[in-house]
């Protein structure tokens, strides 16, 4: 059974970055195809970006293209999103998500109940 521990929240400024951190463990996490999420008070979950377990290939919310970067290192069992020129509208609880099934359209990646697997939030908060 996969467990997911995310942290590296915090508080910055606006036009500054954090790095979120996502640690997998009972299983390869090559085998997942990992999500950060984030969701803002009252409001469903909404999808940030996404990498395969290969790593190969990377998606991107329109919302935070140019900005966020999502990587992995399956040595680590780690997914990284490295968050740059954070806004205001940055802020709120992130969540990492995994899932290791096969999935039977191109999109799946962006709907939070398509995975399996989740992490506890960890809040980022921009403000000045």
């Amino acid at each position: 059974h996969v467990q997911l521990q995310a942290c590296g929240g915090g508080f910055v400024q606006p036009g500054g970055s954090l790095t979120l951190s996502c640690e997998a463990s009972g299983g390869p996490s090559s085998n997942y195809g990992t999500a950060w999420f984030r969701q803002y008070p009252g409001k469903e979950r909404e999808f940030v970006a996404a990498i395969r377990g290969s790593g190969e290939k990377t998606y991107y919310a329109d919302s935070v293209k140019g900005r966020f970067t999502i990587s992995r290192d399956n040595a680590k069992n780690t997914v990284v999103l490295q968050m740059n020129r954070l806004k205001s509208e940055d802020t709120a609880l992130y969540y990492c998500a995994a899932d290791g099934r096969p999935h039977s359209y191109s999109t799946w990646y962006q709907r939070p109940d398509e995975y399996a697997h989740w992490g506890q939030g960890t809040q980022v908060t921009v403000s000045s």
